[in-house]
């Protein structure tokens, strides 16, 4: 759309208000809300924020930031606010001398998005997205306490979820997303939401707006969504596997009719360059001390660093899907992670891996989670971190990460997450309360 076409949209439809969106870098959504008559000037100049007031931007000496929106993301709200619709952009940050913001997660997407153009490609996502809905008590208040006890693909009577994967549907379609399914997942009030793929920066954006939404409408059913990755003892928790893949002059670069499995040499060095990086991008790939309560070794978690072109227990998983549905699925991720630095990443680890012409070992066809540990040793199959205190030792050294963050948030991140962790070690949890209090 152009800027008339938005206008004319706005008026048409009564709009009072626009909400430019940015995320930080936990990837936490914030707004600044402006009546639709300063938009011109949101266009022109930029709206004027207090960057210092969020968590990993900037020091209060230097706080003056601005919002540029991006016109392509722009939406109307399927909702309103005391009776006035809403429309949304997201944007850009920038600095008042008017160059990007470095600390900006969407802009170092951009960059890696830049960097594939420049090698010829144009790169792919699309997350599977799930979720536990939980109910709320009286005051509103989210309750750790199952709605359900469906199963994968369950049919349920018709009930308030079931009303809220639809309505979300609806939502979507409205806002420009396409859900190409909505379902209930494994686990006990568990579901997912998967939406067509698209370019990574626009993927990346659209996980953003589905969380959103998702979060919103639970609200009005009065439920709670939650992208915890591990809420509950004992049964499956929430991934994010993320399907990816590289197009070059229109053709699947991942497809080689040539080959015998129908997979090119760009593939095998991309997951290369993935299996290779994949201890140092997994503290941004799952960044909160409860992502590693999902990520744990002898369970069905994709902790393993390998790649197979059938099985799910490797890491790295090559659908059956050829020509231009050839694709990877990066099963590690889960959904508490900044989409944004996420996908950054993964995909700069690979590019990396087809710079360097990185080799992936053997794909590994049999169920890894059934091998001994001598079979996992004779096949050298190593194994996620398994903290996010480890992680993040992988994380610091890595001068991949680096660059593919920036020094401002390489540095922030690893101070945030520091002080999670070290938050989380002096906590004193209810299972050491049922466990050492008659000691």
């Amino acid at each position: 759309m152009e800027y008339k076409d938005v206008v004319e949209m706005i008026r048409k439809e009564d709009i009072q208000f626009i909400r430019l969106q940015f995320s930080d870098i936990s990837g936490n959504i914030k707004n600044v809300e402006i009546p639709s008559q300063e938009l011109e000037k949101a266009f022109e100049k930029g709206i004027m924020f207090d960057g210092s007031s969020i968590e990993g931007f900037v020091r209060i000496e230097e706080s003056d930031m601005y919002l540029k929106p991006d016109i392509s993301t722009f939406a109307i709200l399927p909702w309103t606010t005391n009776g006035s619709k809403s429309a949304r952009f997201i944007c850009d940050v920038y600095k008042p001398d008017g160059t990007p913001f470095d600390g900006d997660p969407r802009y170092r997407l951009k960059l890696i998005v830049e960097k594939a153009r420049k090698m010829g490609f144009e790169a792919f996502a699309g997350p599977e997205i799930e979720f536990f809905v939980l109910p709320r008590d009286e005051k509103g208040f989210p309750q750790p306490t199952l709605l359900d006890f469906g199963s994968y693909f369950d049919l349920l009577p018709l009930d308030e979820v079931e009303s809220l994967r639809s309505e979300v549907a609806v939502a979507l379609k409205s806002m420009g997303i396409d859900v190409e399914a909505s379902h209930h997942e494994v686990a006990p009030s568990q579901h997912e939401v998967d939406f067509r793929y698209g370019d990574l920066l626009k993927t990346a954006d659209n996980t953003q707006t589905v969380k959103l939404v998702l979060k919103t409408i639970a609200i009005k059913h009065n439920l709670h969504v939650t992208f915890m990755p591990k809420p509950f003892f004992g049964i499956n928790g929430s991934g994010m596997h993320t399907h990816l893949s590289l197009f070059k002059n229109g053709e699947n670069a991942f497809y080689d009719q040539d080959s015998s499995d129908g997979l090119s040499k760009t593939l095998h060095h991309f997951v290369g360059g993935i299996l290779k990086y994949a201890k140092e991008i997994t503290a941004i790939t799952n960044p909160i001390v409860n992502s590693y309560k999902r990520l744990v070794p002898g369970y069905e978690a994709p902790v393993n660093i390998a790649w197979s072109k059938a099985n799910r227990s490797a890491l790295i998983r090559i659908p059956a899907a050829r020509k231009n549905s050839t694709r990877i699925e990066y099963r590690s991720p889960d959904p508490s992670c900044n989409a944004y630095l996420a996908f950054a990443v993964i995909v700069g680890a690979g590019l990396e891996g087809i710079e360097k012409k990185i080799e992936p070992p053997l794909p590994i066809e049999e169920n890894i989670y059934a091998m001994s540990e001598e079979k996992r040793a004779e096949f050298k199959i190593d194994s996620l971190p398994g903290s996010l205190k480890e992680a993040l030792e992988e994380m610091k050294n890595s001068e991949l990460v680096k660059e593919i963050l920036g020094d401002h948030i390489f540095k922030k991140f690893v101070e945030l997450k520091r002080r999670e962790w070290r938050d989380f070690s002096i906590t004193v949890t209810d299972w050491e309360i049922r466990n050492y209090l008659r000691v």
